[in-house]
Parts: C-alpha cells; sequence; structure tokens
C-alpha cells in the first residue's frame, strides 16, 4: 500500500522526533487518520472542544504523544514488553488511542461513562485497524480485572482518579497521571493507597504550555 503523507506529516514526525519518539510512515499516517476523525466527529458529537487541525495536532496527537517514550521507558524498567493499559475518562481516546498505534504490544482499554466518545474509540479501532484498542462504556467503579498501567489525562484529582480505580490496578501497576504543572496541591491529598514516585515534567512542541507526569503506585502494605 503506497502511503499519501499529508502536509502535516513532517510537522507531527518532527515534534514526535522532539519527544523521543521515531515515527514510522504508518504510525505517521495512522495518527493522521485519527486526528481527521476526530474532526470529523466533532461536527456531529461534540468530542473535545479543538475545530482546527493545528491545534487537534498539538493538544491532543503531540500532547498524547509526550506519554509514549515515558511509558516505554516504565514498561522496559519493568521488564515488560506486554502489558494491559486503562484509560481513565478517555474521551476521544485521549491518549489511549495514541498509545495504541505506538505500542501495538500494549492492550489498551479506553473506558469513559459517556456512550458516543466510546463508540468513537470503536470507530477508530475499525478504522484504524488497531486489534489492541477498544472502547468500553461503564463508570470505573463498576469494571473488574486488573491493569499493568492505568492512565489518565485531565480527568479528575489525583486523589479521585486513585480512589475510583484503584480496585482495578494490579498488585505491581502503576498509574499515569497527566497534568498541567505539578500538582503539589493534590499530591498532598493523595490517599494512603497510593505513593507518588516520581512527577515527569514535559515540554510538547508547538504547545505554551506546562506539562507533567504524575507516576505512582500502590503503597507498601
Amino acid at each position: 500500500m503506497t502511503l499519501v503523507v499529508a502536509p502535516a506529516a513532517p510537522t507531527l514526525k518532527e515534534g514526535a522526533a522532539a519527544l523521543g519518539v521515531a515515527l514510522t510512515d504508518p504510525q505517521t499516517e495512522q495518527l493522521l487518520a485519527y486526528g481527521r476523525l476526530i474532526l470529523k466527529w466533532n461536527k456531529v458529537y461534540n468530542l473535545t472542544a479543538l475545530r482546527d487541525p493545528e491545534s487537534v495536532l498539538t493538544h491532543h496527537l503531540l500532547d498524547s504523544l509526550a506519554v509514549v517514550a515515558p511509558l516505554q521507558r516504565e514498561l522496559a524498567s519493568r521488564q515488560r514488553i506486554e502489558a494491559k493499559l486503562l484509560d481513565v475518562g478517555s474521551g476521544a481516546g485521549l491518549p489511549g488511542a495514541v498509545i495504541a498505534i505506538l505500542c501495538p504490544t500494549v492492550d489498551v482499554t479506553c473506558v469513559d461513562a459517556v456512550a458516543k466518545k466510546v463508540a468513537f474509540v470503536q470507530q477508530v479501532a475499525a478504522e484504524l485497524k488497531l486489534p489492541n484498542l477498544r472502547g468500553l462504556h461503564i463508570r470505573i467503579e463498576a469494571l473488574t480485572g486488573a491493569y499493568d498501567v492505568i492512565s489518565s489525562r485531565a480527568f479528575a484529582s489525583l486523589a479521585d482518579f486513585v480512589e475510583v480505580s484503584a480496585q482495578v490496578l494490579a498488585d505491581q501497576g502503576i498509574w499515569l497521571a497527566m497534568k498541567g504543572r505539578a500538582p503539589d496541591d493534590e499530591l498532598s491529598l493523595l490517599p494512603p493507597i497510593a505513593k507518588m514516585f516520581h512527577v515527569e515534567h514535559l515540554t510538547v512542541p508547538g504547545l505554551d504550555a506546562e506539562r507533567c507526569i504524575v507516576w505512582m503506585r500502590k503503597a507498601a502494605g
């Protein structure tokens, strides 16, 4: 299959490279196709507040790509290639769908309480042929199972995020919370079950805003 390289492809590849991610041509096209689907569905279903391709590229695709290299590093440190990841309050699949595109050995479940957003994630999985991505329409409190990584992007406070998802985090699992500036006030209110082990500051190309990942695990005992 011959790929048609979109005008945005060089910008996306350069931005990803700055984030430590080397995109292949198929991955680039999948990401751009995902961005086009967001814009298409937004016209009817109001998935996100962003309406122009440039904002989707920077605020959604590159912002989500910023977690890929850190996630791969954390999995490698645990000598893991395959993993189960739960993306909580995923909305349009951010960052879950992006992780699924870049990490084919990671099984990604995007959970959201809004049915139309879950339907969109399922459509993305079908159109982009991503067997490792699925959407799940359920409240996180009702979910069962065990996940190696639980992620969120602007879902809730750290305390709420931890409390609603702790029952499905594997014993040796980790929480990956995407935040703006380092949330010192939220960290001080973490419930006893969780322990922060790293706050990782990120610089997202084209995004003039603070970003970080708060990494947490279950507290000993």
